[in-house]
């Protein structure tokens, strides 16, 4: 019995010390994150703020990044009148090589510009040491908050464009004034 009760101990020692994996913080104010640009000067998030923003970090050569990016263009083509604003962020090697062809070649409406791995793992608070999928969708309300971040989730990337809606209109319910609110007077 004693022996027992000392291997349930060691066993519990083992598993004490290591810590549960968690997915990313949510809500969380965004970090600043900057977009490197050929030959144009480089844009930060932060000139975006104000605007509810679909955030997507994509390799230049995955066919699901490749979709996913088609389907923002539809998204930003419909929302951008509601102040919605679709960007991309390419972080695959050559990517400064290959954002502009990317862009061209998948006719995108929005700004994609490249990075390094590191910044973009930065951003997302994501251990370097731990895999990721891409592509990765970072949903961001008008006052800078991270509302939705999915990394390479195959269950939201499933049904991505009926998602990727209802990710953003919960985002604009939420900046819409309450129903029977009325504004300060000046």
């Amino acid at each position: 019995m004693r022996k027992l009760l000392i291997l349930i101990g060691l066993a519990t020692a083992l598993f004490a010390g290591e810590a549960p994996k968690r997915g990313p913080v949510v809500p969380r104010k965004a970090a600043e994150f900057v977009f490197l640009k050929v030959g144009e000067p480089q844009q930060l998030l932060s000139m975006y703020k104000g605007k509810t923003i679909v955030l997507a970090f994509m390799y230049t050569t995955c066919p699901h990044c490749q979709k996913t990016a088609v389907v923002l263009a539809k998204v930003q083509a419909e929302y951008a009148s509601k102040g919605v604003q679709v960007l991309g962020a390419v972080f695959d090697r050559d990517a400064g090589r290959q954002v502009q062809q990317f862009h061209q070649q998948l006719g995108l409406n929005y700004p994609v510009g490249y990075s390094e791995t590191g910044p973009v793992l930065e951003f997302l608070q994501h251990p370097v040491d731990e895999p990721y999928f891409v592509p990765i969708l970072v949903f961001i309300d008008k006052r800078g908050t991270i509302r939705g971040e999915y990394i390479g989730d195959e269950t939201f990337l499933s049904k991505q464009e009926v998602n990727i809606r209802a990710e953003i209109d919960k985002m604009l319910k939420m900046g819409a004034p309450v129903a029977g609110a009325t504004a300060p007077k000046s």
